[in-house]
């Protein structure tokens, strides 16, 4: 892959006794959202850490925009943004204010109109001038993954961007990672929800135990199983379809009578 926003080969990382990354490797194409996927304890954060600067790894190679992350790290981290698993929001603060504090502690110039155009894209502007301890999960969130796009890296790290999130949410923040896609930013997702990387990677890699059991495309994975069998059956509404009609979301599928 030659246009690669993120290598990473051989990584390994251990806690005395605990080997918690047995030798990952992975590459993620410039523009591309690609989803980590991993049940609690595989080693995801670890992987994320190493990669942005956090943590050293004990063996192997990691680089962010040709950029080495053990050799290197000013530069990754120039590159880079990291949104965590909690929202790094300061709850005082209106969305507004974080906003410009951010923008203002990156020295960049014309913090308020920075400020306006992130609101306005992430559908916060009627909130802007609330404060964040008044702001659902969702809205947190999506303040969160605005700030951290503060003077445009080309990549962002997003570990468990949903946790703890309502169905309704979830959805806005896949809408939002959806656009930095659009617009070319590289995303490294991590996720332990098989709905999440399903519906937002380019490519998924599955980290188990430590390793990279394997990484491809949805439908290269699905090739990975035998064809399923064909049955007739009548398609009922999911939880999610009966949600989000109740509460006013997407319209839902009606029931149909597969023939």
């Amino acid at each position: 892959m030659t246009d690669a926003a993120i290598r990473v080969s051989g990584l390994e990382k251990s806690y005395g006794e605990l080997a918690v990354l047995r030798g990952v490797d992975f590459d993620v194409a410039s523009g591309s959202i690609f989803a980590l996927l991993g049940s609690n304890g595989a080693g995801k954060t670890t992987v994320v850490r190493i990669v942005s600067t956090l943590l050293t790894a004990d063996a192997g190679t990691a680089s962010v925009g040709g950029f080495d992350v053990a050799t290197q790290p000013a530069e990754v981290r120039e590159s880079i943004s990291l949104t965590g698993q909690f929202a790094a929001v300061d709850e005082i603060l209106t969305g507004r204010e974080n906003l410009v504090l951010v923008a203002r502690l990156r020295h960049l110039g014309g913090a308020a109109a920075i400020a306006d155009d992130l609101l306005a894209r992430f559908s916060l502007t009627d909130a802007a001038d609330r404060r964040v301890s008044t702001y659902s999960g969702g809205m947190r969130r999506r303040l969160d993954i605005a700030m951290s796009l503060i003077g445009n890296p080309p990549v962002i790290f997003l570990d468990e961007p949903t946790t703890g999130l309502d169905p309704q949410a979830r959805l806005d923040v896949w809408r939002d990672v959806r656009e930095l896609a659009r617009l070319g930013t590289t995303v490294l997702l991590t996720t332990q929800y098989l709905d999440e990387a399903e519906q937002l990677a380019d490519r998924i890699a599955i980290l188990h135990e430590g390793r990279i059991i394997t990484n491809g495309t949805l439908a290269e994975l699905k090739q990975l199983l035998p064809p399923a069998t064909v049955e007739y059956v009548e398609k009922q509404p999911t939880l999610e379809d009966v949600f989000l009609a109740l509460v006013g979301g997407p319209a839902s599928q009606s029931n149909e009578e597969q023939s």
